[in-house]
């Protein structure tokens, strides 16, 4: 096996087993805790120009396939896992996860300490670093890592999303070969922002009963409106929410013309259209297992979450605006919903993908609050 080497900004060098791809990559080091879905955290949009730490302490163990595929490859730059199974065992497996890496041309770095990494970047924060394998100088590899553009003030969104407008159709596919699952018939045309918009939310949007127009992150407001929307989606995506002004001025020119529902960085947009602020989060919110209340029912759901960055409340109109989800664990702002307008929006990922089922609900309020706009009307 040839030797990795993972060096961070702050001087710390890990010395590993190198898997998947043997390049050097740079980024973000941050660390997810979800215990299964590792396939679907490779190719979640969001983590462009970040590097994944997985704390599970072993990965591969069900290897790789064409249907965990969240968009069309990997998007993260590399991975640092403690374990990597060379022996999958699952009836879906194509591939192992080793091999699915290396085909994709993403660095894996294994055989390390990861519970040590974990404390350092939950202590200090995130911080920026670098893979490399075989005879890399470590020191040399701290300097690059500080030379890493921080993701603060980065519009990746605009890198990830579509050039071109796309219809989408798949709805959910059953999880076993005893499942049935029969999607709503479609009854309204929804047009779906990709900021970096993962294939599960497609999914169960049509599942629910829409009819998808997917649109360029920087399409107008006007382009829009003329494709006369039942609906408007803002997705998920990578980056720091600030730095899209255009997306939040376009969304702002919806606002009170069509419902909307977003999530992730689409609640950011929103959040910031609204006349919000964002701050960048100490390590972020990353994992399946993230407890959040939502204050209108008193239920707590455990929740899928991906995020660096978080809408300050205190920056909305708490007159007009109702803070609907709070995160249990740091009390930062999940959920909002306007009093007067037809919108709501949520940061963490409904769609599970990998993740409790916990807030699927949430696509049907959208349904719900499509009708009632067309009622209204």
């Amino acid at each position: 096996m040839d030797r990795a080497v993972l060096a961070l900004e702050d001087g710390t060098i890990f010395e590993g087993t190198s898997f998947g791809a043997p390049l050097e990559r740079q980024g973000e080091v941050v660390f997810n805790t979800s215990l299964t879905g590792y396939q679907e955290i490779f190719t979640d949009p969001s983590y462009t120009g970040q590097i994944v730490v997985l704390t599970n302490p072993q990965i591969g163990n069900y290897g790789a396939n064409d249907g965990d595929n969240e968009a069309r490859g990997p998007f993260i730059e590399g991975l640092v896992v403690r374990e990597f199974s060379p022996s999958p065992s699952n009836w879906r497996s194509q591939e192992t996860a080793d091999q699915f890496l290396s085909r994709q041309g993403i660095p894996c770095i294994t055989g390390i300490d990861t519970r040590a990494l974990v404390r350092r970047l939950r202590s200090q924060g995130v911080m920026r670093g670098v893979i490399a394998t075989g005879d890399a100088d470590g020191a040399e590899l701290v300097n690059r890592a500080r030379q890493v553009p921080s993701m603060a003030g980065l519009d990746l969104a605009t890198r990830v999303s579509t050039a071109a407008p796309y219809a989408w159709t798949e709805s959910t596919a059953a999880c076993s070969p005893s499942e049935r699952i029969r999607a709503a018939e479609p009854r309204f045309n929804v047009v779906a922002y990709d900021f970096g918009i993962k294939r599960n939310i497609l999914r169960r949007l049509v599942a629910a009963g829409c009819r998808l127009t997917v649109v360029p992150a920087g399409t107008s407001a006007e382009d829009v409106l003329a494709m006369k929307p039942d609906g408007v989606f803002l997705s998920n995506g990578p980056g720091d929410p600030e730095p899209l002004t255009h997306q939040a001025g376009q969304v702002r020119k919806l606002i009170g013309k069509t419902p909307l529902f977003g999530i992730c960085l689409g609640h950011q947009i929103l959040g910031l259209a609204l006349g919000g602020r964002t701050f960048k989060l100490k390590f972020g919110h990353r994992g399946g297992n993230h407890p959040v209340l939502n204050r209108a029912t008193g239920k707590v759901e455990i929740t899928v979450q991906n995020h660096g960055f978080a809408v300050d409340p205190d920056s909305l109109d708490q007159n007009r605006i109702d803070l609907t989800h709070i995160n249990l664990n740091d009390q930062t702002l999940e959920g909002l919903r306007h009093r007067e307008h037809p919108l709501f929006c949520v940061q963490y990922h409904p769609e599970a993908a990998p993740g409790p089922h916990d807030s699927w609900y949430l696509f049907d309020d959208f349904i719900q609050l499509m009708t009632n706009w067309k009622g209204a009307r």
